[in-house]
């Protein structure tokens, strides 16, 4: 819609349909960034063929709300200028750029925790995460992405653990009642800061993957304030308040 000037309901996207080519899928970071370029090649092989059927370049074309013109050219509705349906086809597949330049996404975390001296319970009180990954495509979905992605880190590093019967193995806390994940009041005020960048290493629409990136180091900071609250070092998560007391000091010895 944003590159050839059409409104978005007039858009209409088709996917999960096996009689469409395969593509990268929804996971491993690369849904938006494969499919997108994908599409991205092809609007911009229409946009060709309508500047030529205008008598301009591309990159002078201009197109919105269904008309198309460029500097000295009057404007004309687009459908003015096609002879039949246009049809284009854009593709994308694995390239050797990934060899020759870095194409990770990063992310910095930042929290507080306060740790009380005599349960050993941790209450996380502000957490912080700044995130690069390209071209923000969708920053509602971006910055939910990441939220969920700290969420599931603080489960990871605070309450959640299977637990497997040592005689036969199987997994006997497989409900919400007996794995823990983290709920509304385990979760304090969040912030997520979106670093707008353009990587045209990365891709043709200059974003790289968001999915895992709230995620990776979320835990880490859980782990690394703890330490710096009561210093205790722990290095088996979920850190639950059983380890954290048996190497707290005493509260109540005198002091030295």
């Amino acid at each position: 819609a944003e590159m050839l000037g059409q409104p978005i309901e007039r858009t209409t996207v088709r996917l999960g349909d096996s009689r469409l080519p395969s593509g990268a899928g929804s996971g491993g970071s690369w849904g938006a960034s494969s499919t997108g370029s994908a599409v991205f090649l092809a609007c911009e092989a229409i946009r060709a063929t309508l500047a030529q059927a205008l008598g301009c370049a591309s990159d002078d074309l201009l197109l919105q709300d269904g008309k198309a013109w460029a500097e000295g050219v009057e404007p004309r509705p687009v459908t003015e200028l096609l002879s039949e349906d246009l049809t284009r086809t854009g593709k994308i597949e694995p390239g050797k750029l990934m060899e020759k330049v870095n194409q990770s996404t990063y992310g910095a975390f930042f929290c507080e925790v306060a740790v009380n001296a005599f349960t050993g319970e941790t209450r996380l009180r502000r957490m912080t995460g700044a995130f690069g990954f390209g071209r923000v495509l969708n920053a509602k979905t971006a910055r939910s992405q990441c939220l969920g992605g700290m969420v599931w880190g603080i489960g990871s590093a605070l309450t959640e653990e299977l637990s497997f019967d040592s005689r036969d193995g199987h997994l006997v806390n497989h409900d919400l009642a007996e794995y823990h994940v983290p709920v509304h009041a385990d979760i304090p005020d969040m912030e997520v800061i979106l670093l707008e960048e353009r990587d045209p290493h990365a891709s043709p629409i200059q974003a790289k993957g968001v999915g895992e990136l709230g995620i990776c180091g979320a835990a880490g900071a859980v782990a690394n304030a703890i330490y710096n609250a009561c210093g205790v070092r722990l290095h088996d998560f979920p850190m639950t308040p059983d380890k954290l007391l048996a190497h707290l000091p005493d509260p109540f010895a005198p002091a030295a």
